[in-house]
């Protein structure tokens, strides 16, 4: 048997703690932080790329809720190509197959929510896996987007971070303070986000777990 080289991307640092200790015990699994947004996943995957083939690529982290009936805490995945092995796999793990749409900004109220389900028919949204995906191509690499619930359709975000970024799409430190400053009720609402992505991190490396576990015939 061999073991499956599997490279899982992820945006944040936040999104990958809990998998990135899990991966560090794992041969073969590897995890790389490629930022937030399309530009910054393509250029932190090629760069690893240039260097070494992986196998499976995974690109994974929080995704927002369109589906009505996707709560906090579940994991969804899409597959580009039909990966019938990678599909067993993902579904024994407890995910759910779905539509993920790859947005260029952060969908933070209801109203946009509701906007994204009704003109892409997608079941959640996230930033980055297009870009991934495209990439993958080229290589010829496998390649699968495995998102967990972070925030529901049902919810806003306590604050309109896209406002709160530079550039590059990171979060500008100095904004969020003073936005915290301005509206000091929303700290509440911002720790109760900072539970709920470290739930839903935690429930994407449970599933993560058990699809890295697999070995594959050479």
């Amino acid at each position: 048997m061999l073991e499956l080289k599997t490279l899982i991307c992820f945006a944040l640092k936040e999104e990958a703690a809990p998998f990135h200790k899990i991966a560090a015990h794992r041969p073969g699994v590897f995890t790389i932080i490629v930022g937030i947004g399309r530009a910054n996943a393509e250029k932190s995957l090629r760069a690893w790329l240039a260097a070494e083939l992986p196998d499976l690529v995974l690109t994974c982290g929080f995704a927002g809720g369109l589906n009505p009936d996707l709560k906090l805490g579940d994991v969804v995945f899409e597959l580009p190509i039909a990966n019938p092995p990678l599909t067993t796999r993902l579904l024994a793990a407890g995910a759910k197959p779905a539509t993920i749409y790859c947005a260029d900004r952060i969908a933070t109220t209801v109203a946009e929510k509701k906007s994204l389900r009704f003109s892409t028919s997608a079941d959640a949204v996230e930033m980055e896996s297009a870009a991934i995906h495209a990439v993958c191509a080229e290589y010829d690499i496998p390649c699968a987007t495995v998102r967990v619930i972070s925030d529901t359709a049902h919810e806003d975000l306590p604050l309109d971070f896209n406002k709160l970024s530079k550039p590059d799409k990171s979060i500008h430190f100095g904004k969020l303070f003073l936005a915290i400053a301005k509206s000091p009720k929303k700290i509440p609402q911002l720790m109760q986000l900072q539970k709920k992505t470290k739930f839903a991190a935690e429930r994407l490396a449970s599933v993560l777990e058990q699809v890295t576990s697999e070995k594959i015939q050479p």
